[in-house]
């Protein structure tokens, strides 16, 4: 069984994804975007990682299963692949996710980005000092609603409903339970204007598809409001990139935090985010799509896809399979 991987974020667990192989397993290591994978493909019979060319499937002699290091398989080319070729993902990155919103909420609730900056100049920002400025907000009573309620959103709530948050949800679907999940109401994406117009706190974690392409857009941020925040850990393209930055430099909304966005940067990790300015904006708190990356996410990835590689080999039934 050789095995190729080519994703960073596995590289600090190295050891610990070998050590949890079947017996006999050789792994080749490579960074994403070496072309030397190309020529360990040949004769392997696993590939992880993040992206899957069709110059790689071309490589591929007798591969049998792309294992993607995450839920995303965006950059996976399925019609390179032949139809003997299995696809599996991975999530565990819920909990870490969850701390994210329940942090950044927290935050941005508090305003704590603009007494920071203040206080780096001497200035006291506080309605203690400067009568103009109102006091902030607890999460204590807050109307949270969820566009989108999966494993992200579930787990998010579970945090923020500790700090006493009051929350509602659209899914696809609006097949939830609300009273198992304590919810206010639940509805499908028809109900979403209401939602955003109810909410104090909009937490955007729904899945991106045609039908969820810009389903945020001038509207729902109006909806919003000028006291509301804006949080995104789904993908960036659900939120109208000119819509938003319309919003928080007009004061539409109060400010929002970003963590998925409408441009990724090359190998070098280096590029703007986005079309519009959106470093420019004091309301704004930019994160480079790190909401799930912790030891924590990645060593439980690296547990998962090992033992999708122990199922392959015992020719089990292979889990979160995507094809």
């Amino acid at each position: 069984m050789k095995i190729v991987v080519a994703d960073s974020y596995l590289v600090p667990h190295r050891d610990r994804l070998e050590a949890a192989l079947p017996e006999g397993a050789a792994v080749c290591w490579h960074v994403p975007g070496d072309n030397r994978v190309l020529d360990d493909l040949g004769d392997a019979d696993v590939f992880v990682g993040s992206r899957f060319t069709a110059e790689m499937a071309v490589a591929a002699g007798r591969l049998r299963l792309v294992h993607v290091n995450g839920a995303g398989t965006d950059k996976i080319e399925f019609d390179s692949l032949g139809p003997d070729i299995l696809v599996a993902n991975t999530f565990n990155h819920e909990q870490s996710i969850a701390e994210y919103v329940a942090g950044v909420a927290v935050m941005l609730r508090r305003h704590l980005l603009e007494q920071d900056r203040a206080l780096r100049t001497g200035r006291w920002a506080s309605p203690g000092y400067d009568r103009s400025i109102g006091q902030a907000h607890s999460l204590q009573g807050a109307r949270v609603g969820f566009v989108g309620f999966g494993h992200i959103g579930r787990s998010s709530w579970n945090l923020l409903r500790a700090f006493g948050a009051e929350g509602a949800a659209v899914t696809g679907s609006g097949k939830l339970d609300v009273a198992r999940e304590g919810l206010r109401w639940a509805a499908d994406s028809g109900r979403l204007d209401q939602l955003m117009a109810e909410s104090e706190l909009v937490v955007v974690c729904a899945p991106l598809t045609e039908q969820t392409v810009g389903m945020i857009g001038t509207a729902q941020l109006r909806a919003l409001g000028p006291d509301g925040i804006l949080i995104n850990v789904g993908r960036g393209p659900l939120v109208v990139e000119s819509a938003l930055y319309e919003a928080l430099s007009t004061g539409v909304i109060a400010a929002a935090a970003i963590d998925v966005w409408y441009r990724y940067p090359d190998a070098t990790g280096y590029g703007s985010p986005a079309g519009a300015p959106f470093h420019t904006l004091p309301n704004v708190l930019m994160t480079p799509h790190v909401s799930g990356v912790t030891a924590n996410t990645f060593a439980a990835r690296a547990d998962d896809i090992a033992a999708n590689i122990g199922r392959l080999v015992r020719g089990e039934p292979l889990h979160n399979l995507v094809r």
